[in-house]
C-alpha cells in the first residue's frame, strides 16, 4: 500500500487516518473491528469465492518459508505442540492419535501408534 505523506493542514493524511482510528477504536471497542473485519471477510468470500484464501495462505505461507527457511516450520510447530502438551496434557495426543487412527485405518493407526510410543519413549528418556 502507498504511503501517503501529504499534509493536509497540521498533520499528514496518515496521521490524521491514525487519530481517527484511535478515536473509533475508543468509542465502539474492540467488538466493533472484529464485526466489521468479520463482515469484510465475508465480503470477500461471497466475491471471490473461498479458494481465494487457499490462494493467499499459500503465496503467504511461500514467502515465510522463502525468508526463515522451512526448519521454521519444524520449530514453530514444535513450540505450538510444547503449548498444546502444556495445556492439555500428554493424554490429549494419545486421544486424538486414536481418533485419527479410526479414520485412517489399520496403516493409519499403525503409525498413529509408533508415533505415540515414541512419544512415550522421549518422555522416559528426559526423566
Amino acid at each position: 500500500m502507498a504511503e501517503k505523506k501529504e499534509k493536509k493542514g497540521e498533520m499528514t493524511v496518515e496521521e490524521a487516518g491514525h487519530k481517527g482510528g484511535e478515536k473509533t477504536a475508543k468509542t465502539h471497542g474492540r467488538e466493533f473491528y472484529e464485526e466489521i473485519g468479520h463482515k469484510g471477510g465475508e465480503k470477500v468470500k461471497e466475491e471471490k469465492g473461498p479458494e481465494f484464501y487457499h490462494e493467499i495462505g499459500h503465496k503467504g505461507g511461500e514467502k515465510v518459508k522463502e525468508e526463515y527457511g522451512p526448519e521454521f516450520y519444524k520449530e514453530i510447530g514444535h513450540k505450538g505442540g510444547e503449548k498444546v502438551k502444556e495445556e492439555r496434557g500428554p493424554e490429549f495426543y494419545k486421544e486424538i492419535g486414536h481418533k485419527g487412527g479410526e479414520k485412517g485405518g489399520k496403516k493409519g493407526g499403525e503409525r498413529v501408534r509408533e508415533l505415540i510410543e515414541e512419544g512415550k519413549e522421549a518422555e522416559a528418556r528426559k526423566k
